[in-house]
């Protein structure tokens, strides 16, 4: 029996240290954590939901697929419930960055170097990368996925080595520069299409200076990053 498990979690998955004791927040149907179970990826997954009736579903997803014995199900906003110790692996992954930078806020024991946090913002990426850095987490890797007509990226993260990251960065990881060429020139036309028209509304609009400084460095940071990109496709190309 297949899991029916999308790109987009498949990308997570492949984040996922083997072995690990994930705890996976917003885990609606389960089917991440099963896949990893039944892949032998991981070896415990507690899921964890803030509604009983996702929960339900993970259940009983279990259940059908036989890692019953290996999961635990809590309802629980972020990780409140879950105490240091108890997972090593942390899955944050269809929600809004915004929403998960609160998550990890809230979590001290994740600010541990030996903790791997696999997360995937669904929007606002830009905010999570900011928090993160700031908060003195690294990105690790962050490849980028296509799910549904849709570009996503996920992000292995840890505490240690992070610094602040400028506003270009904070939506352009180098990481992000390191995957397949194809997809990461989707994503910067889809990234500089944004910032773009974030300048030129806040422009018209005449007010917001500060915000407007903010995209206009984004915007031409972005631009470089774009064109060293593909000033190092053509230089690999060339070698070949």
């Amino acid at each position: 029996m297949k899991i029916p498990i999308s790109n987009r979690l498949l990308c997570c998955a492949a984040l996922v240290p083997p072995g690990a004791r994930m705890a996976d927040v917003g885990c609606d149907h389960g089917y991440l954590g099963i896949y990893l179970l039944k892949e032998d990826r991981a070896s415990f997954v507690t899921a964890l939901d803030l509604r009983p009736s996702p929960l339900a579903r993970a259940r009983a997803n279990a259940a059908r697929f036989g890692v019953t014995d290996r999961m635990r199900f809590l309802v629980c906003d972020g990780l409140r419930s879950v105490c240091a110790g108890e997972a090593d692996t942390v899955v944050c992954a269809g929600m809004g960055g915004d929403a998960i930078a609160g998550i990890l806020a809230q979590c001290r024991w994740v600010r541990d170097p030996r903790v791997t946090l696999v997360l995937q913002p669904q929007s606002s990426g830009n905010d999570l990368r900011r928090w993160l850095g700031e908060n003195g987490f690294s990105i690790v890797r962050e490849p980028l996925v296509r799910c549904g007509g849709f570009l996503y990226t996920a992000m292995e993260a840890r505490y240690g080595g992070g610094v602040p990251v400028s506003p270009g960065a904070q939506y352009v990881s180098p990481q992000i520069l390191e995957g397949e060429a194809a997809l990461v020139r989707d994503y910067l036309d889809r990234v500089t299409a944004g910032i773009a028209r974030a300048v030129e509304g806040i422009a018209r609009a005449r007010r917001g200076t500060g915000r407007l400084a903010y995209y206009e460095t984004a915007l031409r940071e972005v631009l470089e990053m774009r064109e060293q990109f593909e000033n190092r496709i053509r230089d690999h190309e060339g070698a070949l």
